[in-house]
């Protein structure tokens, strides 16, 4: 087995051999942009790349240490493990994460223990998602459903509620608004405005371009749900959200809404309007990206998120989670009791 640098030209391979939109190339490209450094390394079997990796680096601050992150990768791999070792001794990683897009499961748990990973303290994917198959028709589809959530996309419709794949830059304005409210009203940490931002400039596609899905990389789309209040001349926004697509699967990462109209149900037309997006693409499969497993915290901030998926009878999908392949192990432990203490003084002074 031999370890090769991946670059650009190897764009088809990158992609064909990723599983999950955070190890396509695309998305490597963007976060080049947000000024992290990206590395990428196949492991080839004479002339065959069996397998791959794009890792992030991530400086310590006040130091000149980093952490390696590996989201959602391939199973890891005596020599994949070699490499990343390799890779991390060369960037002066203390420890690399990863999160295998890998079902859960003890036989694979033992595979990780026997490559010397160990659980993460600080989990950064979730463990779980919800999985919705889109071969199936729109009548089965909603008959699936639960009654509520059918009886909710009626009220939006019944509203004049409609949702618009947008491109423009106006659109983005009217994401990030939205984003930044449901971010406030919800009490959860989002990325920042530049962050989205060049994310959306990176990934977006004209609507009457579908060349680079062809060519299964991976592209996002921005979906706004737009109502008219009677009386009123202009519509207003009550939902966006940012949609990937990756090879098959439709990826639903990003959503944020307006607190204002919550009687018209804008979000659940929303997100019947992108299952219908994602079969009208051809597309198999919709990943929500998200769910808080079985049993969820009805005072977790996420939990209306997770209650708007599950109306929709999709299937709870579980990962083996997160590990660390640790470099060094004291600064790894130091690291650990000092981030430990950044939570507490977050948490502290956001309640």
């Amino acid at each position: 087995m031999t370890v090769k640098t991946l670059t650009e030209k190897d764009k088809t391979l990158i992609n064909a051999l990723a599983t999950h939109p955070l190890q396509s190339y695309e998305w490597g490209e963007f976060r080049k942009t947000t000024g992290v450094k990206v590395i990428r390394k196949g492991i080839f079997d004479e002339k065959k790349c069996v397998t791959a990796f794009q890792m992030t680096l991530h400086p310590i601050p006040y130091t000149n240490l980093t952490i390696g992150y590996i989201p959602k990768g391939a199973m890891p791999t005596r020599e994949m493990v070699a490499a990343i070792q390799e890779v991390a001794r060369e960037n002066r990683c203390i420890f690399v994460q990863l999160e295998p897009n890998v079902f859960d499961s003890k036989e694979n748990k033992q595979k990780l223990f026997a490559l010397h990973l160990q659980p993460s303290a600080h989990p950064l994917f979730t463990r779980y998602t919800f999985h919705l198959n889109l071969s199936e028709t729109e009548a089965v589809l909603l008959n699936n459903m639960h009654q509520k959530t059918r009886y909710n996309i009626r009220v939006a419709q019944k509203h004049g509620v409609v949702v618009k794949e947008e491109t423009s830059d106006d659109a983005f304005d009217t994401y990030w608004r939205l984003m930044e409210e449901t971010a406030k009203r919800q009490h959860f940490y989002a990325h920042t405005q530049t962050y989205h931002a060049l994310m959306w400039k990176t990934l977006r596609t004209k609507i009457a371009d579908r060349k680079r899905e062809a060519e299964n990389g991976l592209t996002s789309h921005l979906f706004i749900a737009w109502y008219k209040p009677e009386g009123q001349s202009k519509a207003i926004s009550l939902a966006a959200w940012i949609l990937f697509i990756f090879h098959d699967t439709l990826y639903y990462p990003y959503g944020a809404s307006s607190s204002q109209y919550r009687n018209t149900m804008a979000s659940n037309l929303m997100m019947w309007e992108a299952i219908r997006f994602g079969k009208k693409m051809g597309l198999k499969n919709l990943d929500m990206w998200g769910s808080l497993g079985e049993n969820p915290d009805q005072t977790d901030p996420w939990y209306g998120f997770h209650r708007l998926k599950m109306g929709y009878n999709p299937r709870l999908i579980t990962f083996i989670g997160s590990y660390d392949l640790v470099i060094n192990r004291q600064l790894y432990m130091f690291y650990l009791l000092a981030n430990k203490l950044r939570w507490f003084i977050l948490g502290f002074f956001h309640p």
